[in-house]
């Protein structure tokens, strides 16, 4: 018995393996630098396969395997490892990769110092970038690190695990545009700065750009070091500004003495958002109909009271699955005709998961309208839909006979006419009498 569960274990924790995958698919494209060694990146390696993912290796300048072939992406997701590359296969371009992102394929992005094909690429998606050969320094807090290692506390996010430890950090940090679509998952320190050099010789020149407020000053926490970008087709993208953030050496590198740094699990985390294993949504269906009814009209009234439906899920890594998922409270409808005439909370309806409910009146305006959902957040997978519906105006014979506001015109005319038919009795009944005629008049 003891020999069987011996076999059956480990069998049983390859299967909770090959089912934790992607909710877009498992393969994965590695661009690897020719002089980088695969063995640096060991732990982040192993993490990704031990997590049911099929890596594929090669150079920037190997011809095979293609990014594209027939127009068809070859993989789910493409993880560019070549941060001083400035030359690669014709098949990957910054067209190509624009392209991948059309066709969903989710995008792991690691810049350097050095100007490339990926620095040129980062203003299309807003990103800002320093001069080059400007890494990232701060002399705080004190360490035996070189200026340019620095520890970086990792912020609250809903795509980061909570409790994280701090993480090692080498690279450039980057500001970000107005994109809405763009926003930052880990900020550079407060006390931090791009420079071309870790001496404090140009420090008067920072304090004198600090005073005038000046473009060239690159410091603080409103710059980035990693940020996360995501399509309206529902394709990720994740900037990351240094390559040694993955390396086997930083995630063994102590913060202290006995405490572990937090690189292993952030990069984790940060593949798991950018492969749509976390925060990954969809709509399964809506429906839509008239109070008391159950199937859709062909057109609305004004006034009718409509309900509308969503049925929403959450992909489930554990299960390999999607989930119905209750967990939008700010999920909202709108029922629109070029602008919004309602919008409203779309609900959770308790004791049905994954199911969103709403009853509204019809606005008392004809024309054709719009159920509408447009759910952006941060992070988190775009949900939207739109189902076209005519509103009409009620038939002739639709109308209440008598209207409760109108009963003054009402009261008007009734006795209009009741004061009509009264003087005309009056006067067609009352006497009529001879008139005498004049002196001058002759008789007949």
């Amino acid at each position: 018995m003891v020999a069987f569960l011996s076999l059956l274990l480990p069998l049983i924790s390859l299967a909770g393996l090959i089912n934790a995958k992607s909710s877009s698919g498992d393969s994965v494209l590695i661009v690897l630098e020719p002089n980088l060694q695969k063995e640096d990146y060991s732990i982040f390696f192993t993490s990704l396969t031990e997590r049911g993912y099929d890596l594929t290796f090669r150079a920037p300048k190997d011809l095979t395997p293609l990014i594209i072939e027939d127009d068809i992406p070859s993989f789910a997701h493409v993880v560019l490892f070549t941060p001083e590359s400035k030359s690669y296969a014709p098949d990957i371009t910054p067209q190509s990769l624009v392209t991948l992102l059309s066709d969903k394929t989710n995008l792991l992005l690691v810049l350097g110092p050095k100007q490339t094909i990926l620095t040129s690429l980062a203003s299309e998606f807003s990103l800002i970038l320093p001069p080059p050969g400007t890494p990232l320094i701060s002399h705080f807090p004190k360490r035996d690190t070189p200026a340019s290692v620095i520890p970086i506390d990792i912020p609250s996010h809903p795509i980061l695990t909570s409790g994280t430890p701090p993480i090692w950090f080498s690279g450039t940090p980057h500001a970000l545009g107005n994109n809405p679509q763009l926003f930052p998952i880990v900020h550079a320190p407060a006390e931090s700065f791009a420079a071309d050099s870790t001496e404090d010789s140009n420090a008067d020149a920072l304090v004198d750009a600090a005073d005038k407020g000046g473009e060239g000053l690159w410091a603080g926490s409103s710059m980035a070091v990693v940020s996360g970008f995501q399509t309206k087709d529902g394709a990720r993208v994740a900037w990351v500004g240094g390559l040694e953030l993955f390396s086997d050496a930083f995630a063994r590198k102590e913060l202290s003495k006995g405490k572990a740094s937090g690189n292993a699990q952030f990069a984790q985390d940060i593949t798991a958002w950018t492969f749509q294993e976390t925060l990954a949504l969809r709509i399964d269906s809506i429906s839509h109909h008239k109070v008391n009814e159950t199937s859709p009209p062909e057109v609305y009234t004004t006034n009718d009271q409509a309900v509308f439906t969503a049925k929403i899920s959450k992909y489930d890594v554990k299960t390999s699955s999607w989930q119905p998922y209750s967990g939008l409270k700010d999920l909202q409808l709108e029922f629109t005709m070029l602008d919004p005439h309602i919008r409203t909370i779309l609900a959770p309806v308790s004791g049905s998961p994954g199911t969103y409910s709403v009853t509204f009146r019809v606005p008392d305006r004809h024309g054709v309208f719009k159920f509408v959902i447009d759910y952006k957040r941060k992070g988190w997978s775009t949900l939207q839909s739109s189902t076209t519906i005519p509103v009409v105006p009620p038939r002739h014979d639709g109308y209440p006979r008598f209207l409760s506001a109108a009963w003054p015109y009402y009261a008007g005319a009734i006795s209009t006419s009741i004061g009509f038919v009264v003087f005309s009795t009056i006067f067609l009944a009352g006497d009529v009498r001879d008139v005498k005629k004049g002196k001058g008049q002759k008789m007949e």
